[in-house]
């Protein structure tokens, strides 16, 4: 591959891992079924990831945020950035490990909610079973996503191409010659020459022929009455 598409790749890697973080986060994790008397009505409660891994919505926003850094960082920030998403994508691998490992603690917020019940030991006498979904999955799948994006920027980020400078400030001309002065400079240029008395227009001055003085031509022929002595021919 070459070093634009690495760089693609990496880049993609790591909005698809945040993403999916993201989206997880948002959707059902678990069901959760109350034991009889407890409170509920028997029916399962959805438990979305937002009670049962709170922490993967500001993971997946950095994530993102990363991303959008990485398509502009030079080659040194290109490491740090990779360091940080490494970081980023195992807690986000953590967080759904923890929340897969112990469901009946992931739910607990949620029986609080529904029981008044608080503390994990009487929470979880309260839970009859959790079924989890494949949220809880999809969240694993993207922190390892995010991890192997952050490889990919370790092993082929320095030779990654620049970023575009098309949306830069200033252009400089290699050849040394001068940039085309812009209708905004050329404005300003007018008004200082208006500032000073000149007329930048040229309009109303008149020709140089007809503002120079005759005796700085000594040599023009000058009309015939003129010359010395015509009065008394």
């Amino acid at each position: 591959m070459t070093p634009g598409r690495l760089k693609l790749t990496a880049i993609l890697g790591a909005i698809l891992g945040g993403g999916l973080a993201m989206l997880s986060w948002s959707q059902s994790w678990f069901e959760l079924h109350l034991v009889a008397g407890a409170g509920g009505d028997g029916t399962a409660i959805a438990v979305s990831g937002q009670l049962a891994s709170p922490a993967l919505a500001a993971l997946g926003l950095a994530a993102l945020a990363l991303s959008a850094a990485l398509a502009l960082a030079g080659p040194g920030l290109r490491i740090v950035l990779g360091v940080l998403e490494f970081l980023l994508g195992g807690c986000v691998v953590l967080a759904a490990a923890l929340t897969l490992g112990d469901p009946v603690a992931a739910v607990a917020p949620a029986v609080t909610e529904a029981t008044g019940v608080a503390g994990a030991e009487p929470t979880a006498a309260l839970v009859a079973s959790v079924d989890a979904s494949l949220w809880p999955l999809a969240a694993f799948a993207g922190g390892a996503l995010l991890v192997l994006s952050a490889l990919l920027v370790f092993v082929t980020g320095a030779k990654w191409p620049a970023s575009s400078s098309r949306y830069g400030s200033t252009k400089l001309r290699q050849d040394g010659a001068a940039a085309p002065v812009s209708s905004r400079d050329r404005a300003v240029e007018e008004w200082d020459e208006l500032t000073r008395g000149d007329d930048p227009t040229g309009e109303g001055q008149e020709p140089a022929e007809a503002q120079a003085d005759p005796d700085d031509h000594p040599d023009r022929p000058t009309a015939r009455g003129d010359e010395p002595g015509a009065a008394d021919r």
